[in-house]
């Protein structure tokens, strides 16, 4: 009768704990390496995206330069109408009402903040949960 020397040996303990942090740590450095890629196409698109958008407002803002200047000259109609010095002096005028409106309602939107202190406060929890404290 012949023993059979192809039989495949137990793996031990030790063994399995070893294969196993060594499976662990490859899916982490998988994982982390999709993440990376995956933020790179998210930064890319973003940057492009904040370029267009701030292109957009460089374009809006001569828009408001050439259109105020339209106005101007509208206001004065060909020297029928209020004299030019006077027209842009309105359409300036406009623009700083604007402005100070909008600042207003800036500082009154900025009042408002206030500090996450719900989330302060469960922050503050979690260093007595750890201990076992409730």
């Amino acid at each position: 009768m012949a023993v059979d020397t192809t039989q495949t040996e137990e793996p031990t303990i030790g063994r399995l704990i070893k294969d196993a942090q060594a499976d662990f740590s490859t899916l982490m450095r998988k994982e982390i390496q999709l993440a990376k890629s995956e933020l790179k196409v998210s930064v890319t698109a973003g940057g492009i995206g904040t370029v267009f958008l701030l292109s957009a407002v460089f374009f809006l803002v001569l828009f408001v330069i050439i259109l105020s200047v339209a106005a101007a000259y509208f206001i004065n109609w060909n020297g029928d109408g209020l004299g030019l010095h006077w027209s842009f002096l309105i359409v300036a005028g406009f623009w700083l009402t604007v402005s100070v409106l909008l600042i207003l309602l800036g500082i009154k939107k900025l009042k408002q903040v206030k500090a996450p202190e719900r989330a302060i406060e469960q922050g503050r929890e979690i260093p007595r949960a750890l201990k076992g404290q409730a």
